[in-house]
């Protein structure tokens, strides 16, 4: 299928797709890297009257370390790709630099951008997962105001997030490395570079565990334990794939999904100590 018909603007500057968003509230989507947007345009499961591509839009297409602040801002329009190959990335958010080889293939990367994926919220997606683990934010802008969403605020569901038609995600940040920290990321796919089927991120410090999993409940889901080990740790992760409600589907049962977590959840954890 091809997709309706639409107009299509080309933001040269962050203003130009505000103004652009504002006027065209609910019929206008955002376009940077497409590799969401484009599959669901041509399935006309979305039917914009008006796309407005901010692919060009230079301001937008940075990423910046503030050390002092704590995080790495990656802007709207900046491919997966340019945060991937940064050569600094494993001492900056180590957990982006486990989790990107899992995320399609480097074509796919060198289009895509993060943001775009945080905006889709595939709860079975990567970067949701990365940016929920490390408890990053999410900047909102529209012409009226700018705002800073935690990432546990801003995933409301399955494609489903608190932006509102006339606002454009700006950036999100990813907290950088502090002391003590290690990181775990492990995935479960029919094939390499398939959304995931259950996928863990885990944080892991001297005295906490934090481990997010996507690809069961609607969105990443985040759990917090002191550092528990052994059967404690089987035990909190089986109540834990319990609690994520799992759901038969044509490909994968529940019981499995759940076998999934505890094992893979496992296996992020170790990898982290």
């Amino acid at each position: 299928m091809k997709p309706a018909a639409f107009d299509y603007l080309c933001a040269a500057t962050t203003q130009d797709a505000l103004d652009a968003l504002a006027s065209g509230g609910e019929d206008a989507r955002v376009l940077a890297g497409g590799q969401s947007l484009m599959a669901v345009l041509n399935m006309r499961l979305a039917q914009p009257r008006m796309l407005v591509d901010i692919s060009r839009t230079e301001e937008l297409g940075t990423v910046r370390v503030d050390r002092e602040a704590g995080f790495m801002e990656v802007g709207a329009a900046a491919t997966q790709g340019s945060v991937e190959w940064r050569p600094t990335l494993h001492d900056e958010v180590p957990l982006l630099a486990l989790a990107f080889p899992h995320i399609s293939h480097f074509q796919i990367r060198n289009r895509g951008t993060v943001c775009g994926s945080i905006a889709h919220a595939d709860p079975s997606a990567e970067l949701p997962l990365v940016l929920t683990a490390l408890g990053g934010s999410v900047r909102l802008r529209s012409q009226k105001k700018t705002r800073e969403l935690a990432a546990a605020d801003f995933f409301q569901g399955m494609l489903m997030t608190a932006r509102e038609p006339d606002e454009l995600v700006q950036a999100v940040r990813f907290p950088l490395k502090q002391p003590g920290e290690r990181f775990g990321f492990t995935e479960c796919s029919a094939r390499h570079g398939d959304f995931a089927i259950v996928a863990c991120a885990a944080v892991v410090t001297d005295s906490a565990i934090r481990l997010a999993v996507g690809g069961v409940a609607d969105q990443p889901t985040l759990e917090t334990w002191p550092r528990l080990r052994g059967d404690d740790l089987r035990g909190a992760l089986n109540d834990l794939s319990w609690k994520l409600g799992a759901q038969d589907s044509a490909h994968i049962s529940a019981t499995y999904r759940r076998h999934l977590v505890r094992q893979l959840g496992w296996r992020a954890i170790e990898e982290a100590k």
